[in-house]
């Protein structure tokens, strides 16, 4: 049961930095296009786990034995997912964004099952899926109405949708290939790597981005960076704690938000709690409780 509880603390912490993470984007690329921001932050990000990983020839003989396995996580991980997740919110309302990122427990739960002999589909894991999606849909549509209209874009859900299968596919690499890899070498090199590629196709996607920039884009990238080593870090190794099940920790991030709400409330002005969005945080509250609630014979056990 200790390990239960570290992953679902490391869980919640990972979910609540990355709750933080939208006013920051939005704040940063009012000044950069989407890819060169997002592959200098991911960068930036690397680098700053890079001191604390290990000694560097331990550091060097980890990615040379395991190069294809890290090589694979910083393509699927922070190239692809961020590539399609940034030029995808660019093409549909940010409510609808929500809501398609939103159904991520659900594809990486479906993925595991099917890669995982130990994480089938149970009517509770599934009950708390369908609660968890329909209260994503209620705090996005309490904080932006869902716009079905002319700005909707069929190539944005796509890509969104391909950003929850290679989230899906990333975790399932860590859990079963990267268990004996250390987790902030994996976060480290999937950062930088993933950064590095998605900064240099940028360039010719476009252009290049002038780093003479205000003191708020500097900040917004400050923090962003610094979010990501930490998120990551945290969440890869939750994933490598025994025992734990790649589809119940990702049940975990329908608080993300749910977090982001919560924040918006208290920093950005104008932003006022509103029933439909206290609704959605109760359902995914609720669903979330009575799924990691112990059973009283668990509880038992764990007391002898």
């Amino acid at each position: 049961m200790k390990n239960k509880t570290n992953s679902i603390l490391l869980a919640i912490a990972s979910c609540l930095l990355w709750s933080t993470a939208f006013a920051g984007i939005k704040i940063g690329l009012e000044y950069s296009s989407p890819l060169a921001f997002a592959g200098t932050r991911f960068f930036i990000s690397g680098l700053l786990i890079l001191p604390f990983t290990c000694k560097p020839v331990k550091y060097i003989r980890t990615v040379k034995d395991n190069y294809g396995i890290l090589l694979l996580l910083a393509l699927t991980q922070t190239f692809l997912n961020y590539a399609l997740f940034y030029s995808g919110m660019d093409l549909v309302p940010g409510a609808v964004g929500a809501v398609i990122i939103g159904v991520q427990p659900l594809i990486i739960a479906v993925i595991a099952s099917l890669m995982i002999r130990n994480e089938p589909f149970t009517k509770k894991r599934t009950a708390t899926l369908i609660a968890g999606i329909a209260g994503v849909v209620f705090v996005s549509m309490g904080r932006q109405s869902l716009d079905l209209g002319q700005e909707l874009e069929i190539i944005g859900i796509f890509l969104l949708l391909g950003v929850n299968f290679t989230s899906g596919f990333s975790n399932i690499i860590v859990s079963k290939y990267g268990k004996k890899i250390n987790p902030l070498v994996l976060s480290s090199f999937s950062l930088l790597v993933g950064g590095l590629a998605l900064f240099l196709i940028s360039i010719p996607m476009e252009g290049y981005n002038s780093f003479r920039q205000p003191l708020e884009y500097w900040a917004s990238l400050g923090w962003l960076s610094f979010m990501s080593a930490a998120a990551f870090s945290l969440w890869y190794t939750a994933l490598h704690i025994p025992g734990v099940k790649v589809s119940d920790l990702n049940l975990w991030k329908f608080i993300i938000p749910v977090l982001g709400a919560i924040l918006s409330w208290i920093v950005l002005p104008g932003e006022q709690p509103d029933w439909i969005t206290i609704t959605g945080m109760i359902i995914i509250s609720t669903s979330l409780f009575f799924f990691f609630k112990r059973k009283p014979r668990e509880n038992r056990i764990s007391n002898k």
